[in-house]
């Protein structure tokens, strides 16, 4: 995930309902039913752990059997111990008592219970980036030291590719036209750690980082579920013991589900928007300018997707009068700057969700060069009466405009090359009259025209007027 690259925002769901979500999962709920069932007798060691003899008897407490009973027990203590919820009271004597945050996840705000369940993540986090108990055991020398070198484990190039993954999950999760709430392949996530973006076909070394990859993904993911990160599908396992199946980045479609399925849930959106939050990096989320000028409504949706801007600034509205919130949003929309006409571009789009109600607001400005095509534009799509025809000087005034903003919106696209093929057509004499266009943008907009344009002649013409334009404007 680059650092440099706006991240899309979030949906995310309220804190109310992420903060029941967070006392559900198994992870938080056990830990918390420990907190609870710790008394005087309770007995931890010098790490905070509980001692070995009373794993069984926490084990019960849980409801837990079977092999894994002891060590499921002992990961929900030591989120106990890590999120406050059980304090060490006499590290010499090993005894404990319920935490002061305990009584957060009954009576606390939900932000309160958010708080506690970040600090589970990250707890779970650091654990999935350990080796496995396995090799952990393989390493030890003679003298019960483990000898990290011969694990070839890297603790910090081990966070970091998890971070990685994550980051990516995220992206996924939240871009337009991404997975949204789909499952991501675990093949597919491996790979976008590993293979190299101008790598055309993969080289049989890097499927099998690939592959690699996935597996580790395997594991720390099976970690990552009972906290309530994500959801996840774990691979097949009789594909890890038939040595004849096909490498996993060679999945065919059908089969592609067997090798691990995962996706972020809602908590786990919130979880790792916190994390990129405080890592210094920019997560928005839809809502965030809700409270806020118009003027940072129509700009903060700049670099936001179609259906994001719209869910933003629904939830702007939501919050105004609708004529009210029209007056504001257009005295936003004025103003000479680069950045203007795409924030008219945004206004527009914004009136288009207000009602007849707003109609006084755009009438009040029939007059203004700068708002007075988009307000006639409104107030016919809306089937006003008495609308008064613009000025040809409004209508190329509106042209220069909105080309303007298609080009800081979406560049030299497909869209605006044929808007500037049927502009070009339509009107025999447009480069004549566009060049005197009293609008900052005229130069550049005409010098795009002139190099989106296919016909050589008319692209000539385009790039002639731009000249005219800019030698008028002084530049």
């Amino acid at each position: 995930m680059s650092e440099s690259s706006p991240l899309p925002p979030v949906r995310l769901t309220s804190e109310a309902e992420l903060a029941r979500d967070a006392l559900a999962t198994p992870l938080l709920s056990r830990a918390a039913r420990l907190a609870r069932w710790a008394g005087p007798d309770t007995r931890v060691g010098a790490g905070g752990e509980l001692v070995e003899e009373q794993l069984p008897g926490a084990a019960d407490a849980l409801g837990l059997t079977g092999d894994e009973a002891a060590a499921t027990a002992s990961e929900a203590w030591r989120v106990a111990v890590d999120t406050g919820l059980v304090e060490i009271v006499d590290e010499e004597e090993g005894t404990v008592a319920a935490g002061a945050d305990l009584a957060l996840l009954t009576s606390g705000a939900p932000q309160d219970v958010l708080g506690v369940w970040l600090t589970a993540l990250e707890t779970v986090l650091a654990d999935a980036s350990v080796p496995d108990l396995d090799d952990l055991v393989d390493a030890m020398d003679g003298g019960g030291e483990i000898d990290l070198s011969s694990l070839d484990w890297d603790p910090e190039a081990e966070a970091e590719f998890l971070d990685g993954v994550l980051g990516n999950l995220y992206l996924l999760t939240v871009s337009e036209g991404g997975a949204g709430e789909s499952p991501v392949p675990l093949p597919a996530l491996a790979a976008s750690m590993i293979v190299p973006d101008d790598m055309g076909e993969p080289t049989n070394d890097v499927l099998e980082q690939v592959s690699d990859a996935m597996m580790r993904l395997d594991d720390q993911f099976r970690l990552l579920e009972p906290v309530g990160l994500v959801e996840f599908q774990p691979v097949d396992e009789t594909l890890m013991a038939d040595t004849d199946e096909e490498s996993s980045a060679a999945a065919d479609e059908a089969d592609v589900s067997r090798y691990g399925m995962v996706r972020l849930t809602p908590l786990g959106l919130y979880g790792l928007r916190a994390r990129l939050l405080e890592s210094g990096l920019s997560a928005p989320a839809v809502g965030d300018l809700a409270d806020k000028g118009a003027d940072v409504l129509l700009d903060g949706t700049a670099d936001f997707p179609p259906t994001a801007a719209r869910a933003e600034t629904e939830q702007w509205l939501a919050r105004r009068e609708p004529l009210a919130a029209a007056r504001e949003l257009l005295a936003a929309a004025r103003g000479g700057d680069a950045g203007a006409p795409l924030r008219r571009l945004h206004c527009q789009q914004a009136l288009s969700l207000v009602g007849l109600e707003a109609e006084p607001a755009l009438r009040e400005v029939l007059d203004d060069d700068e708002l007075g095509g988009l307000a006639r534009v409104w107030l016919s799509e809306h089937g006003a009466a008495d609308v008064p025809p613009p000025s040809e000087a409004m209508i190329f005034w509106l042209t220069i405009d909105t080309i303007a903003a298609q080009l800081a919106a979406e560049g030299n696209s497909a869209e605006l090359q044929g808007l500037v093929e049927g502009l070009a057509q339509q009107h025999g004499g447009f480069f004549a009259a566009a060049w005197r266009v009293d609008h900052p943008a005229t130069p550049d907009v005409l010098e795009a025209m002139g190099r989106l344009h296919p016909d050589k002649k008319v692209a000539k013409e385009a790039r002639k007027a731009a000249f005219k334009a800019r030698s008028q404007q002084g530049g």
